[in-house]
């Protein structure tokens, strides 16, 4: 067993102490001790004679006891009876007053009259009396501490730890030193050749220096140490998944010359966009290896991710397998299966008398169709006769096959658990299919490299030609509502020319709040995280619908749509929104992606606070699809200054989903990101921070990769094994796996 793996309770701590780190702190391991680190440090403060003591100021100060005395404080309502000692100090300049609560007795009995000691705490005042409220102290001898090392004292950096209730950072900080000093032989986990190329200290001296630091340049060395360590783990596991999948068979997807993708492609009345076919290029290539393309496609809202990954799935169909398009909810198979179907017209209607002569099908599979209609696409995808098949969860029954299915498709990954996408590789019969994720929330580089790092990215950064700009503003309907009721207004402007609209609300309203949303869970039922106590719940799809109808909207066609409404009904709000029959559709959610009505041009989301900045974009992105300009307004009451506002203003800013990426990840937790609430397990990113640290990231992601080129198994780092065990559990190295 590693010295990291010694459990606290076997070693120097004593079993209360461990088991206090374990019920309260989830430490049990002296690696997980060692690896709790400072949240700040704080200094003494200046050596200062007493008789220049200024309120407020942080100072220490040596000087000698001149009396002491215990007293007990009675007890009152609401407060328990205290002990407190009192003590007088000086240094022959002035006098300063101490005073400690509780552990009196202690105090006493080292303070005795006569005794020098170093005292540092902030100076206030209490009765016109000069006082520190429970200083820290050092007993000294009577010759005293000189100068300059009475000053070294003064401003030696403090660790503060992040402490709880029964362990507080001065304990923490005792239990750390102690382990520090037992743990002496504790194996390096980054290869020697390594240190040196990157001068990183070694890994007890960085330990030392985080937690015992003698001055700012020692913590810095130290946390460029200790990025390391989380930076190239994380690396080390990714290389090993992306190695590994290189060693999987599947089945080549070269495509044929004169099918159906040079059919497609010959028949777009647009041209594709430099960004397009270099992506599919490089897709290309990879559906013709040996191994399965393992790939995530990334690219803004209108990028044309849609048409890209088709043009993918006609590849396979040339080469006479198939492929299957999973998407999040049944609104967006069935938008999928609509406009894929509109895109390749005579191409996707094999069987048909108007079908092209070497057309494909294309099968939609979704839990809320008929018997009739569910059995016919069932028969399609297992019998091959339909070469794409588009649905949703309803796609992972195990009663759902493939003659030969080559390419999965997974729209909005981030949309499904782990076990879900993972299923469906497992239905391909020969080798494992190619797979293709696609999002449309640009992610940072950095993030690319850490969550997705075992994944090849491709981005499409490049707008097609055409698209109108949307404009975004802040509505703040509490200060000024005259702002809401001019955004009323701009809605039936724009219906009034013939368009449509979006009115987004955070919740559906209909008397089941907190039971969720639909099989998207389209809908926010809690207050917003730093929305004040008491705050209102969330706007609802139902209650503001009905405000419409009876005020600002009253002569519009105004209609809900929602996760818990019947997938029909659902299907038949869109295609009369899409048709013009219907004006406005208030809805939560279920809209964010894929939804494509080039007609509609303005959207107002209510409660535009609840959302993060993702889903704002996401959201934004279904106006101004076509060639007219898009409105969005975000409406909101929180307060300008706050922490909500300053989102919102950044989503009103830009447009660029990439600027918007990296905005989103400076506001949010570093747990967020990298998927701890889905993985369900403890960050092990303790000291790296994707936002600053990219550089280093890039070059941890180098060297791991050659380091796995050399040494697949790392049979020949133990100690980097072991490590890998220890920052990255076995569950959260399958969570990346799979993701």
């Amino acid at each position: 067993m590693s010295t990291w793996d010694e459990p606290l309770r076997k070693g120097p701590l004593g079993g209360r102490t461990a088991k206090a780190f374990a019920d309260k702190l989830d430490l049990h391991t002296l690696g997980d001790l060692l690896r709790y680190y400072p949240r700040r440090y704080d200094r003494r403060g200046e050596l200062t004679d007493l008789a220049l003591l200024r309120e407020g100021e942080d100072v220490t100060v040596q000087a000698k006891v001149l009396d002491a005395r215990r007293r007990t404080i009675p007890a009152r309502q609401g407060r328990r009876r205290m002990d407190m000692m009192e003590a007088t100090v000086t240094d022959g300049t002035g006098r300063l007053h101490l005073t400690f609560f509780n552990r009196g007795s202690h105090h006493q009995n080292t303070l005795v009259p006569g005794r020098l000691a170093m005292f540092s705490g902030r100076v206030s005042t209490f009765k016109g009396r000069r006082q520190l409220d429970h200083p820290e102290y050092v007993l000294l001898d009577d010759e005293g501490m000189e100068g300059e090392a009475a000053r070294a004292y003064a401003n030696e950096l403090i660790p503060v730890y992040p402490a709880v209730k029964g362990l507080d950072s001065a304990t923490i900080a005792r239990s750390v030193g102690v382990a520090l000093d037992y743990a002496v032989d504790i194996p390096d986990p980054l290869p020697p050749e390594l240190r040196s190329d990157k001068k990183l200290l070694g890994v007890h001296e960085a330990l030392r220096k985080i937690h015992r630091p003698a001055d700012w340049a020692e913590t810095g060395a130290a946390k460029r140490r200790l990025k390391w360590d989380e930076a190239f783990v994380l690396q080390l596991v990714l290389a090993q998944r992306r190695q590994q999948a290189e060693e999987l068979p599947a089945v080549p997807r070269p495509g044929a010359d004169g099918g159906i993708l040079d059919a497609f492609d010959a028949q777009l009345p647009f041209t594709l966009t430099d960004g397009q076919r270099e992506v599919g290029d490089r897709l290309a290539e990879r559906l013709d290896a040996t191994h399965p393309m393992h790939c995530l496609l990334q690219g803004d809202v209108g990028a044309g991710k849609t048409l890209v990954a088709l043009r993918a799935m006609l590849r396979v169909v040339d080469s006479g397998g198939q492929a299957v398009m999973l998407a999040p909810t049944e609104v967006l198979a069935q938008q999928h299966h609509r406009s894929i179907g509109a895109m390749l017209g005579a191409l996707g209607r094999a069987g048909q008398i108007d079908g092209a002569e070497n057309a494909t099908r294309v099968a939609l599979l979704t839990g809320s169709m008929n018997t009739a209609a569910r059995r016919e696409a069932l028969l399609d995808a297992a019998s091959g006769h339909a070469g794409i098949v588009v649905g949703t969860h309803a796609l992972l029954q195990e009663h759902v096959s493939f003659a030969d299915l080559g390419l999965v498709v997974v729209d909005e990954q981030h949309r499904f658990g782990v076990e879900q996408r993972d299923a469906l590789r497992e239905k391909a019969r020969d080798g494992r299919p190619h797979v293709l994720v696609m999002t449309a929330t640009p992610i940072p580089r950095t993030v690319a490299m850490t969550v997705y790092g075992d994944l090849d990215v491709v981005a499409l950064t490049q707008l097609p030609k055409g698209r109108a700009p949307v404009s975004t503003h802040v509505v703040p309907a509490h200060e000024k509502p005259h702002f809401l009721t001019r955004a009323w207004e701009r809605i039936r402007e724009e219906v009034g020319q013939g368009r449509q609209a979006f009115v987004v609300c955070p919740r559906i309203g209909d008397g089941t709040d907190g039971s969720g949303g639909g099989e998207s869970g389209d809908e926010i039922d809690a207050p917003a995280e730093d929305a004040p106590p008491g705050a209102r719940p969330p706007l609802a799809v139902l209650d503001v619908l009905a405000r419409l109808k009876d005020g600002p909207l009253a002569d519009v066609r105004v209609e809900a749509l929602h996760g818990r409404m019947a997938p029909d009904d659902k299907d038949a709000v869109m295609r009369r929104l899409s048709c013009g029959q219907t004006d406005v559709v208030v809805s939560t959610t279920v809209i964010e992606v894929g939804v494509d009505v080039p007609n509609a041009t303005v959207m107002a989301i209510m409660d535009a606070d609840r959302f993060g900045i993702s889903q704002l974009h996401q959201l934004r992105g279904r106006v101004g699809r076509g060639q007219l300009p898009g409105l969005c307004l975000l409406v909101t009451e929180s307060e300008d200054g706050s922490p909500a506002r300053e989102r919102l203003a950044a989503v009103a800013s830009t447009t660029d989903g990439f600027e918007l990426s990296r905005a989103d990840l400076e506001m949010r937790r570093e747990g967020d990101v990298l998927g701890d609430a889905q993985s369900g397990a403890r960050s092990s990113l303790r000291m790296l921070t994707l936002v600053k640290d990219e550089e280093l990231i890039g070059e941890a992601r180098e060297e791991a990769t050659r380091l796995v080129a050399r040494d697949p198994d790392l049979t020949g780092h133990p100690p980097l094994t072991d490590a890998l065990t220890a920052l990255l559990p076995e569950d959260r190295a399958e969570y990346l796996d799979k993701t």
